[in-house]
């Protein structure tokens, strides 16, 4: 009975420091403002407060539990897949605009990985990727073969793609989080990606880039 009460003890009193963390990161969105997307006071990242959460032991659903740590295993590799892929932009890229988001997603993915889930994976228990997945492999991969406009022609099409998902995948985990340190980066996250998928359908159209299908021959500006 003693262990139990200390184990909940710890838990929310890390709760607290957790939360001031996000919170802090949350007020200066990550890449800083020299690179942010201008955007609407409504669109911009909140800062909810959060107070401690009074959980009692055994009452979440395990199955809920299990789907907040497959989230954050998630977030994690798929983080780890955009610095990458941002990295390559970097390299690869002939377009200033490609480049700087390029250097964005590393920026931005870096901070939320190092600041936000990274601490929550350590708390729930959830290790951290040892790769990216098969899929965003593949890309990788097929992305380093290519230079110029060919490279920005796919590495366009396959942020629009791959924001699009990540943001309904982090609005449905904001909807559905059991925990609620999750609920509160899922939120968070979700903001930021909105932006990051604002921006670069912007850049597919200068760039007269397809982001439904085939890409058009990239136009030279």
């Amino acid at each position: 009975m003693i262990a139990k009460r200390t184990v909940r003890s710890l838990w929310l009193c890390s709760v607290p420091a957790l939360v001031m963390s996000v919170a802090l990161v949350a007020q200066t969105p990550p890449g800083g403002g020299g690179q942010q997307p201008n955007m609407p006071p409504s669109q911009q990242p909140s800062n909810p407060t959060m107070g401690n959460p009074e959980t009692t032991p055994g009452t979440a659903s395990t199955a809920q539990n299990y789907g907040d740590q497959a989230f954050v295993a998630k977030a994690l590799e798929g983080g780890d897949a955009e610095v990458q892929l941002g990295q390559l932009a970097e390299q690869k890229s002939q377009s200033n605009d490609v480049k700087q988001f390029g250097q964005k997603m590393v920026s931005d993915h870096t901070q939320m990985g190092d600041k936000w889930f990274k601490p929550v994976a350590k708390e729930m228990g959830v290790s951290e990727p040892k790769g990216p997945s098969k899929k965003d492999k593949k890309l990788i991969d097929k992305l380093q073969g290519l230079s110029g406009t060919e490279f920005d022609a796919e590495y366009i099409q396959a942020m629009v793609k791959d924001h699009k998902q990540d943001l309904k995948d982090f609005q449905n985990e904001a909807q559905a989080a059991q925990n609620p340190i999750v609920k509160q980066v899922a939120q968070q996250g979700a903001n930021v990606i909105s932006q990051h998928l604002q921006l670069i359908e912007q850049i597919a159209q200068n760039h007269n880039v397809s982001i439904d299908g085939k890409s058009k021959e990239v136009t030279s500006r």
